[in-house]
């Protein structure tokens, strides 16, 4: 950029194209003022006209050029303030999705939790079943309570049968030692009054 304006400014002498042009038409005037002859001073003054013409042109152009310059300026601000618009709506949109994520993440969590219970309960069977279930066990249980007590009672009386047999049994051998030791002292009775002389 430096090396062009460097460029400019030696092709151009005084300057831009402008201040040259109006040097130029300053020297021209000077020149048209001092003229001897008529013919040079026409000529002059067509160069003084040319050169006008020429600044006219170049005003014209450069007043186009900065009218474009402002045109493009508040374009420049409409598509900026458009960007910013569209960069908070960008915004606002991810702001949006990030909640929806986080939305769409829990009911995926409670979904699977679900799956999840849903698969343990299905290894269950369901309350009517339980309930028949219980009830038939309830059943069961009373059934065999009543044996039980049946059980129970029955063991109670052959306890009862075997303490009195044990009863029997020990008034028997009792009894049968009794008898044994009666014979053996009736034995001994014959015994001795057979060994005993007769009078």
């Amino acid at each position: 950029m430096d090396e062009v304006i460097r460029k400019r400014l030696l092709i151009d002498g005084d300057g831009a194209g402008d201040d040259r042009r109006i040097n130029l038409l300053v020297k021209s005037f000077i020149k048209w003022c001092n003229s001897g002859s008529q013919e040079e001073g026409y000529s002059q003054y067509q160069r003084m006209l040319s050169t006008l013409s020429q600044c006219e042109f170049s005003m014209g152009k450069t007043l186009l050029v900065y009218d474009m310059n402002l045109r493009e300026m508040e374009n420049y601000e409409k598509i900026y303030k458009e960007i910013e618009c569209s960069i908070a709506g960008a915004h606002e949109k991810i702001a949006e999705c990030k909640k929806q994520i986080l939305q769409a993440k829990r009911i995926r969590k409670n979904r699977q939790e679900y799956d999840a219970l849903a698969k343990v309960i299905q290894h269950h069977p369901d309350r009517h079943e339980t309930l028949k279930e219980l009830e038939a066990l309830g059943k069961e249980l009373e059934h065999l309570s009543h044996i039980k007590e049946s059980v129970e009672d029955k063991l109670e009386l052959r306890r009862k049968q075997f303490h009195v047999l044990l009863s029997t049994i020990h008034e028997l051998q009792q009894t049968l030692e009794n008898d044994e030791k009666l014979s053996e002292v009736e034995e001994a009775q014959d015994e001795s009054m057979e060994t005993d002389p007769k009078p």
